[in-house]
């Protein structure tokens, strides 16, 4: 269109709207894009959906009560969506140049079609560098190993050299994806199911294809909301009615919950250790159950300062206070008396400054950065392990031990005592999940402090 100076052009109004009037499968209501000027309007797909129950019609926003992190993950997905229309209506008014509705949408489109050059093998190093910048390495790994196993795929259809070796993102690898790299509609239905073939050709655990495939989904997903990726190109199955596309929960990903019970714990209670590298396997392991089920890599990274000061009631500190690393979540736990025997254990040895860490894995001058944490906790945890079951051999205890045994050892012994299955998820600190449709309330802290009894 013409631009014109006779008169300032206005801003097109961009708002995503809750579309009831039109009813998917699952029974959801799809959420589009409205882009209104000078009285036309034009709707826009988002390929996002919301069922009713979730939808606040008075508020006219998404109910709290939507389980995260499947509610934080939409609303974000849709602020994506209403930002990059929205930036291209705000580039043509202040151009001052005459346009309509339908102008904003193909304005927007300029930018999704330069970012489409992106492809797959780049993108997925592009998360994992992000996420290493933001000191999430765990992360960062299963994303880089995600690209590295592609890339084999991809090198087997296309007759490809030899992959470079290497993690980085060096001068090697830019030049053989460069060449060899493929686009976001390559990765179809048929591609997800040849590489399924090639992985199991060489890998029997259901387990590994699961986190393989939920992984690709998480690119193809964050792909499309950066708009490098359309939605019709979407190979993985959202509801019983896409039975034609990839199902990621086809895989069998069912595992045996080890837990020993709360007599054979104590054969390890009063088991006496041979050195001292059995008896901080053990420490570790009890101060897990006592302190709700608490998992390695939060244990390993507890300080002096996420306790509280020393009761003059009871003599020990009665809360742990941490963060958990994978899902962020905060705990307050409470000390048992058992956990503050094995604390005043330690407290001479590794109680240098409040920054110090309670257990003697890691050090706060040696271990700084993600990484080097990450090394190290993983170096421990597989000597742990090893000196666990030697002490389980020891106590005559037939379950082998590991870390996470006590884990399940803590939710086990609450369960076995009847504890409300939601306050021993709270305790555990697990998060509900939009695929179960189950919101856990939260429970004040003497219900959940009173269900730790049940480990006496």
């Amino acid at each position: 269109m013409a631009k014109t100076t006779d008169h300032k052009e206005g801003k097109a109004l961009v708002k995503v709207v809750y579309y009831t009037s039109n009813t998917l499968a699952d029974g959801s209501h799809p959420f589009f894009l409205r882009i209104t000027k000078d009285r036309e309007r034009k709707y826009i797909a988002t390929g996002l959906s919301l069922h009713p129950k979730y939808w606040n019609k008075a508020k006219k926003e998404i109910r709290k009560s939507y389980p995260e992190p499947g509610r934080e993950k939409l609303l974000r997905k849709l602020d994506e969506w209403e930002a990059k229309y929205s930036e291209a209506a705000i580039e043509l008014a202040e151009a001052d140049e005459q346009h309509d509705a339908r102008t904003v949408a193909a304005k927007a489109i300029e930018g999704r079609k330069a970012a489409r050059r992106v492809k797959l093998l780049a993108y997925c190093t592009e998360l994992s560098e992000g996420y290493k910048k933001t000191g999430q390495g765990g992360n960062a790994t299963v994303y880089r190993d995600l690209r590295n196993q592609l890339a084999k795929f991809i090198a087997i259809g296309a007759q490809a050299p030899a992959i470079p070796k290497g993690r980085g993102m060096d001068e090697a690898w830019a030049s053989w994806m460069s060449r060899f790299d493929i686009p976001f509609a390559r990765v179809n239905v048929n591609f997800c199911r040849e590489w399924e073939q090639i992985i199991r050709a060489t890998v029997k655990k259901e387990t590994v294809l699961s986190l393989r495939f939920r992984t690709l989904r998480a690119v193809l997903n964050q792909a499309i909301a950066a708009g490098l990726m359309k939605e019709t190109d979407y190979p993985f199955s959202r509801s019983p009615a896409e039975k034609h596309k990839f199902q990621v929960g086809k895989f069998d990903v069912s595992t045996k919950k080890r837990a020993i019970g709360r007599d054979v714990l104590r054969r390890l209670e009063n088991l006496e250790p041979v050195d001292e590298r059995q008896r901080l396997a053990k420490d570790l392991f009890l101060f897990s159950f006592y302190a709700g089920g608490i998992n390695f890599i939060d244990l390993v990274q507890l300080r002096w300062r996420d306790l509280d000061e020393v009761a003059e009631e009871t003599g020990y500190p009665e809360r742990l206070n941490y963060e958990r690393r994978k899902t962020k979540g905060k705990f307050s736990v409470r000390v048992m008396p058992a956990a503050a025997v094995i604390l005043a254990a330690y407290k001479p040895f590794t109680c240098a400054t409040p920054d110090s860490y309670v257990f003697p894995v890691l050090h706060e001058a040696r271990h700084l950065t993600p990484n080097q944490i990450k090394n190290r906790t993983q170096k421990i945890i597989g000597q742990v392990n090893k000196d666990l079951k030697e002490l389980g051999k020891l106590a005559g205890i037939a379950t082998p031990l590991t870390t996470y045994v006590a884990r399940h050892t803590f939710a086990n012994t609450l369960k076995q005592k009847k504890t409300d299955k939601s306050i021993i998820s709270q305790a555990m600190g697990h998060k509900s999940e939009a695929v179960t449709e189950v919101y856990l309330e939260s429970f004040g802290s003497d219900l959940v402090d009173a269900a730790y009894d049940a480990l006496l």
